[in-house]
C-alpha cells in the first residue's frame, strides 16, 4: 500500500489511546489537600499500585491504605497496552532460563498461580474487563524465524507448557495473513483484557475495601520523618499542596522520573505506539479467519504484537521502540507520525484483504525498561519504602506478582518471595548520557540489521549477548 494510500487510512485516527476514549471512563476522585496520616501510602495508580493497595486491604482490613496518582489511575502505561495478560514474570520463558536458570521452574510455577489469581479477583469482584483466556499464537514469517519457533517449543514443553507448532496451511487457517508461514500456539499462558477497564475495576475494588484514592495528586518530594515518610503533594488545578505521613510506603511509578535518585540508573523509558482500526464488518472478519481470538506476536527482534478486541477492531502496535535523550517523558512524544506510518504498512502488509480499513486510534505510551527486561525490586529509607520497576511491557500479568512482592519486603521478614534471585538481585544499571543515548540507539540498528540479515547478530548485539545484556525490543 502507498504512503498516500496509508495517510488516508490514517486521516481520522484520534491521537489519544482507544481504551481511555470511552463513556465508560470514570470520573475523576478529588485531589488530596492538606495534611494526612495513614499505614500504607502507595504512589501510583497504574496496575503496580492498584494491586498493592487492593491485596494489602484483602490481607488486613483494618490498616489504612491511601493511594495517590499524578494523573487518574490507569491513564498511563495501564491504560495504553495491547491488553495481553501473561503468565510470564520474566519477559518470556528464555529469558527467564537466561538469567534465572537455578529457579525458572519456581518462577513458572508462580508466574501460573499469579495469572489464576487475577482471573479469580476479576470474578470475585465482578470486573467487566473482557477477560479471555485465548492463548498466543505466535507467527513465523521469514523463514529463518521457523527454526526459532521449533526450539522455542522445545523449550517450553520442558517447562510443561501447552505448545503446539503449526505449519504453513494450519497457521493460515486459525489466521489468514499471506506473510505468516508457520507459528506455535500457546494455549493457556496468555489472556486477553481490556486494559483500561482492568484498571478502573481494580480501582473501584480498592474503594469498595476502604482505600483511599486521590487523582490529580502528584507527589513532589519524599523524607523521613521519625519512625514514618512524609510525602509532598502538588495541588490539583484547583486544589492547595498536601501531604501524607505513612509508616510504609509503595512506589509504583513505572518508567516516570523516580522519586528515589537510585533508581534513574536502572530504568530508562522507551515509547511504544500503537494503532488501532475501526469494528471490522463481518464480512472482513471473515477474510481473515482469527476465531479463536488469541493473541498474536510474529518473532522479529522487532515485533509487532496484535489483538482483536471484544467490538471486532484490531489493535495493532510494536516493532519501534524509541528512546529519547536523557529518559525524556514528555506528552508530544505520544504522537510520532513516522512510526504510525510504518505500522499502517506493515498491518496492510499482514492483512492485505483489509485495505479499505480505516484507522480510529493512534497513541504512544512510555515502557519501563531495564538491562534485564523483567522487574526488580528493592526497598529504601530504612525498609519503609519498597519499590517495582523494569517490567519492560509485560506489566498487566506481573504488577500484581510485583505487588505481592512489596507488601513482603514491607513486613520485614523473608518468605519465599523474596528469598527468590529475582528480587534480590539488581540488574546492571545504564550507563550515563550521551553513552546511555548512543548504546541505547546503536542496539536498536543492530537489531533492525540482524533482522533484514535472517537473524544474524553483528558483533555489537554478540557483545551484549556475552554480557547478559541481550537486548529484545
Amino acid at each position: 500500500m502507498t504512503v498516500p494510500q496509508v495517510g488516508r487510512a490514517l486521516a481520522d485516527a484520534a491521537p489519544l489511546p482507544y481504551w481511555l476514549d470511552r463513556p465508560e471512563r470514570p470520573d475523576p476522585l478529588p485531589p488530596l489537600t492538606g495534611p494526612r496520616d495513614t499505614d500504607l501510602l502507595v504512589i501510583g495508580g497504574g496496575y503496580g499500585g492498584l494491586w498493592a493497595a487492593l491485596l494489602a486491604k484483602q490481607a488486613d482490613p483494618d490498616r489504612d491504605v491511601l493511594l495517590v496518582d499524578a494523573g487518574t489511575c490507569g491513564w498511563a502505561a495501564s491504560g495504553r497496552n495491547g491488553g495481553f495478560c501473561a503468565a510470564s514474570l520474566t519477559h518470556g520463558l528464555a529469558n527467564g532460563v537466561d538469567r534465572f536458570p537455578d529457579e525458572v521452574g519456581e518462577l513458572e510455577r508462580l508466574g501460573r498461580a499469579n495469572l489464576d489469581a487475577i482471573a479469580a479477583t476479576v470474578d470475585e469482584f465482578g470486573i467487566d474487563c473482557d477477560f479471555e483466556r485465548t492463548g498466543e499464537l505466535v507467527v513465523a514469517v521469514e523463514p529463518y524465524q521457523l527454526d526459532g519457533l521449533a526450539a522455542d517449543a522445545e523449550l517450553a514443553r520442558r517447562y510443561g507448557h501447552r505448545v503446539r507448532l503449526l505449519d504453513r496451511d494450519e497457521v493460515r487457517a486459525e489466521v489468514n495473513s499471506p506473510t505468516y508461514l508457520g507459528g506455535m500456539v500457546d494455549a493457556d499462558r496468555v489472556a486477553m483484557v481490556d486494559p483500561a477497564k482492568l484498571a478502573w475495576g481494580l480501582r473501584r475494588a480498592c474503594l469498595d475495601l476502604g482505600v483511599r484514592v486521590h487523582e490529580h495528586t502528584r507527589v513532589t518530594g519524599l523524607h523521613a520523618d521519625g519512625a514514618a515518610l512524609h510525602a509532598v503533594t502538588a495541588g490539583g488545578p484547583d486544589a492547595a499542596p498536601g501531604s501524607v505521613r505513612a509508616r510504609r510506603v509503595v512506589l509504583a511509578t513505572n518508567a516516570f522520573p523516580p522519586l528515589l535518585r537510585r533508581l534513574r540508573a536502572y530504568v530508562v523509558p522507551v515509547y511504544d505506539h500503537v494503532l488501532m482500526t475501526e469494528p471490522l464488518t463481518p464480512a472482513q472478519r471473515d477474510t481473515i479467519g482469527w476465531q479463536n481470538r488469541q493473541g498474536l506476536a510474529d518473532t522479529g527482534n522487532q515485533f509487532h504484537y496484535y489483538r482483536i478486541t471484544a467490538d471486532g477492531r484490531i489493535l495493532f502496535g510494536g516493532y519501534d521502540a524509541v528512546y529519547h535523550y536523557g529518559n525524556r517523558v514528555a506528552p508530544e512524544l505520544e504522537q510520532n507520525p513516522a512510526t504510525f506510518t510504518t505500522l499502517a504498512q506493515h498491518f496492510f502488509t499482514t492483512f492485505p484483504q483489509l485495505a479499505d480499513v480505516r484507522f480510529s486510534h493512534r497513541w504512544g505510551g512510555v515502557i519501563d525498561t531495564c538491562t534485564r527486561f523483567c522487574p526488580f525490586f528493592g526497598t529504601a529509607y530504612d525498609g519503609r519504602l519498597a519499590y517495582a520497576a523494569g517490567y519492560t511491557g509485560l506489566g498487566v500479568g506481573a504488577t500484581r506478582f510485583g505487588a505481592r512482592v512489596l507488601l513482603d519486603l514491607l513486613d520485614g521478614g523473608s518468605t519465599p518471595l523474596t528469598r527468590l534471585d529475582l528480587v534480590r538481585r539488581k540488574p546492571l544499571p545504564f550507563p550515563p548520557e550521551p553513552v546511555r543515548a548512543i548504546g541505547i540507539n546503536l542496539t536498536r540498528w543492530s537489531l533492525a540489521r540482524a533482522d533484514a540479515r535472517e537473524g544474524r547478530r553483528d558483533l555489537w548485539l554478540r557483545t551484549l549477548d556475552r554480557l547478559g545484556l541481550g537486548f529484545d525490543s
